[in-house]
């Protein structure tokens, strides 16, 4: 704020707050939520730079939420923004309550940094509370930021009750979304069991019959073959299905978090080949969707199968990186490789996550050659 006339602060207050507010009412999800009160204290406060932590539920471990303008040496090293900090403790230890105690500290991410930081040293930490329950800090951070007056300070308490708030609606709304996904899952479970399972139970039923009838018929022997044929066809067919209803009934996440589930895998993997598989995972505390954790899960096994079955490598690495804007996944491995231009005939793993990466807006990029090993990049944006 650049007037100092009590009426205009006043009404400039009013104004912020108003924006914010009917802006936050239409928010739905907490990445819009988030990005939307940014970007109206940037334009509002001429700031640079705001990111924001929320504590995930249950463990209160904080993971960066949104972030908008970090300095480079923040934003090309996500590892950065991983843990804990002394705002952060200060929070968590339930010092940031009131305004009085929004003003300036020095970041401790920036403190011990030299190049990349874009002048930045302070920030304004505003806590997030919503009916006395921990949400997490609002960070705000500008190059050339004075003391904050009485009034500003009180103003961005104010905006940070609101935020959070807002962010108690969206997780409630998120959680109702996820609720119904699994009452919708174990339906299609329900009736992919009561129609294609039982009909290929009674097909396989009625060859069986067929089969004791045509006993001592002209070349039985012939119409056994065929018959036989067709009773391993429709068998393999009615596994297939009862393996559809168990994935959609018990997904591979139910019961463990993705890291937790990444680990399973690799130590999986591992134990299926003589092969080290190193796994890296960064800003996995922040939460996904089930749908984009289950893709991230999927493209990972496909990618490891394929190490396994095709690439007769020693060592790979999987390293998965979360951002608020972003996912980055590589699979790395220091196997035979391929001429990337002409694809093996049985390539389907890599066409499986080729599909599901298009399905959620993302791009594939595969580098390979003979002998030296493949190197596989997904990127993912996160939607609101």
């Amino acid at each position: 704020m650049t007037s100092h006339d009590p009426a205009d602060s006043e009404n400039r207050g009013l104004k912020i707050l108003s924006s914010i507010a009917q802006a936050l009412n239409t928010a739905l999800s907490i990445d819009e939520a988030l990005k939307i009160t940014l970007a109206k204290l940037s334009k509002w406060f001429e700031l640079e730079t705001g990111w924001v932590w929320l504590l995930e539920s249950g463990s209160e471990e904080p993971y960066l939420a949104a972030a908008q303008n970090l300095p480079p040496a923040l934003a090309d090293n996500p590892a950065e923004m991983e843990g804990t900090c002394y705002c952060l403790d200060t929070f968590k230890a339930r010092n940031l309550e009131g305004a009085a105690n929004v003003n300036m500290v020095t970041c401790s991410r920036l403190k011990w940094l030299r190049q990349g930081t874009a002048g930045l040293r302070y920030h304004a930490s505003i806590p997030l509370y919503a009916n006395e329950r921990k949400m997490g800090v609002l960070n705000l951070a500008s190059q050339d930021w004075r003391e904050l007056t009485a009034g500003e300070l009180e103003l961005l308490y104010t905006i940070g009750d609101m935020l959070g708030i807002a962010l108690e609606r969206a997780q409630l709304f998120y959680r109702s979304t996820q609720l119904g996904a699994v009452e919708e899952r174990n339906r299609l479970a329900r009736e992919i069991h009561d129609t294609l399972a039982q009909d290929l139970a009674g097909l396989t039923l009625q060859l069986e019959s067929a089969d004791v009838l045509l006993e001592g018929k002209r070349n039985p022997q012939k119409v056994r073959q065929i018959i036989q044929q067709a009773l391993q066809m429709s068998r393999q067919s009615l596994e297939e299905v009862q393996r559809s209803v168990l994935d959609l009934r018990a997904a591979p996440l139910v019961g463990r978090s993705l890291p937790e589930a990444l680990a399973d895998l690799v130590h999986e993997g591992e134990a299926q080949a003589d092969l080290k598989i190193h796994l890296m995972t960064t800003g996995l505390q922040r939460p996904l969707s089930s749908r984009l954790e289950i893709a991230l899960y999927r493209i990972v096994q496909e990618g490891v199968r394929n190490i396994i079955q095709h690439a007769g490598a020693v060592q790979a690495t999987v390293e998965l990186i979360v951002t608020p804007e972003r996912i980055q996944l590589l699979i790395i491995d220091d196997g035979r490789g391929f001429d990337t231009n002409h694809h093996p005939n049985d390539c389907f793993g890599l066409i499986g996550i080729n599909e599901r990466v298009n399905l959620l807006g993302g791009t594939l990029r595969l580098e390979s050659a003979p002998g030296e090993g493949t190197r596989l990049e997904v990127r993912i944006p996160i939607a609101d």
